[in-house]
């Protein structure tokens, strides 16, 4: 019988995937890898980062593309709606569009003091003043770009270049899972499209590709071409899994180094189990009408960012380790309509935060858990246009709650017009080391080879990161 895998005339992998296999690509691996040890095995030891101090296991990250503005949600400044149409009385700010500078623009909303912490924010989260006593806001972040992809790339990988890994897969390659039938790292994207910089904002970088995040959609369907294809048969099947392990095999014991390849062999084997632990996890028919209520599923304006709520909590429940919820573009890049926009904003992202952060505090996950809402950066204090504000790279806002860090508890502050940080001021190194330690990481000792030296996400010999303890419960 002739030998197509021995012969001198084998198919390389890539042409027989490319011109033979048809779906065989997005088929899974794992019934027949685990019963042969599986392809790669799951050999991760305790990496030398780990303190065994961290209380939390997770993180839920519900990331708001384009830069929120601090001074209309999180900072009240009363000199705004003083100087309001007046020029701005202290000094020079830094403008991403200069020519487009205006007057000082008050803030078009309230603030409430919240809790009895007495947090103050504004009108337009009521949901989210409900939980201030679960909350630690910190008022006093900066960064170092206002050019949105460079500001990106900081907050998710450290540096202002790309091509890095972002901290979820960070995360993930120091901690592993603790679900094999779920990735690691779940994105749950927009169903209007992808944010700004892509893919990029969950890439793994030079660390192995199993660690990049993997996108779940919105729908019946989270996951691309999980499914087997209509008209396979089980023995056709199988007989194509065992070829294409053949290949796997023998192409993986030529190319050792392709960390590329690994990870497509270890998702092959992730994917079968993922046949079936997919659609039951993004499944929300079995939640009560309490808990979907909760989460705003019967409010058209925030349903679909409610529903994406109420999965993250189940991937985390179901032991998945990092869950980033992203937007499509940047809907709070608000340049004109600033007072609109942020009332749409907040209408579609207030109640399922809030329910998010109450729904893990109930079941016993909030201490595991570390939730984090955040964007890029802030906006500035004077007027772009009429009714818009540009971007701020001196100042923004953010809030955490769960995983040790101190509920209730409000960090640092900004001038008299939310233009800079001025007190106890956070960079973004600082807040990655923080959530690193919270984890149970040194972010000292989180280190990959790369370019002849040991790279990591703070980079602290350079950056002078450090852990903040004052945000620490």
């Amino acid at each position: 019988m002739f030998d197509l895998l021995n012969s001198d005339a084998a198919l390389s992998r890539r042409a027989w995937l490319g011109n033979y296999a048809g779906s065989i690509g997005a088929l899974a691996l794992a019934q027949l890898l685990t019963r042969s040890g599986g392809a790669l095995g799951d050999d991760r030891k305790n990496h030398p980062a780990e303190t065994g101090q961290g209380r939390a296991k997770a993180v839920i990250c519900l990331f708001q593309h384009g830069g929120p503005s601090q001074m209309d949600l999180f900072d009240p400044k009363p000199a705004l709606n003083k100087y309001s149409g007046q020029p701005y009385p202290a000094g020079e700010v830094e403008a991403h569009f200069d020519k487009q500078k205006g007057n000082v623009l008050g803030s078009p909303y309230k603030f409430i003091k919240q809790g009895q912490c007495g947090m103050e924010l504004c009108e337009l989260m009521p949901r989210l003043g409900a939980i201030a006593d679960d909350l630690t806001l910190v008022r006093s972040m900066n960064t170092e770009s206002v050019d949105h992809e460079a500001a990106l790339r900081l907050i998710h990988n450290g540096k202002l270049f790309a091509g890095l890994p972002v901290w979820g897969s960070w995360v993930t390659y120091a901690l592993g899972t603790e679900n094999e039938n779920l990735p690691a790292y779940v994105v749950l994207s927009d169903p209007k499209g992808l944010p700004v910089d892509g893919e990029k904002n969950w890439s793994s970088g030079f660390l192995p590709a199993i660690n990049q995040g993997t996108m779940f959609r919105s729908g019946a369907s989270p996951v691309h071409n999980l499914e087997t294809p209509s008209g396979v048969t089980p023995a056709a099947r199988k007989n194509q899994l065992a070829f294409l392990e053949k290949l796997n095999r023998r192409h993986m014991a030529a190319y050792p180094e392709s960390t590329e390849l690994a990870a497509r062999i270890r998702n092959f084997e992730i994917a079968a189990r993922m046949q079936s632990s997919v659609p039951e996890v993004a499944d929300l028919s079995g939640e009560t009408a309490e808990t979907r209520e909760l989460y705003g599923l019967d409010n058209p304006a925030s349903a679909e960012y409610g529903a994406r709520c109420l999965l993250a909590r189940r991937l985390v429940e179901k032991g998945v380790r990092f869950v980033q919820l992203v937007h499509n573009g940047q809907p709070w890049d608000t340049h004109s309509k600033n007072a609109d926009s942020l009332k749409s904003l907040c209408a579609m992202s207030d109640q399922p935060s809030a329910a998010l952060v109450t729904d893990l505090k109930r079941r016993g996950l909030l201490d595991s858990t570390i939730v984090i809402w955040t964007g890029e950066f802030g906006r500035l204090p004077v007027s772009q246009g009429t009714d818009g504000r540009d971007h701020n790279r001196h100042a923004f806002s953010l809030w955490i709650a769960g995983g040790g860090f101190k509920p209730g508890y409000v960090h640092g502050g900004t001038d008299d017009f939310a233009y800079k940080s001025v007190d106890k001021v956070v960079t973004v190194h600082d807040l990655h080391a923080t959530l690193l330690d919270r984890l149970g990481l040194d972010h000292r000792k989180l280190t990959f080879p790369f370019e002849g030296r040991d790279a990591s996400l703070s980079d602290a010999s350079v950056t002078g990161a450090e852990i903040v303890g004052e945000l620490l419960a």
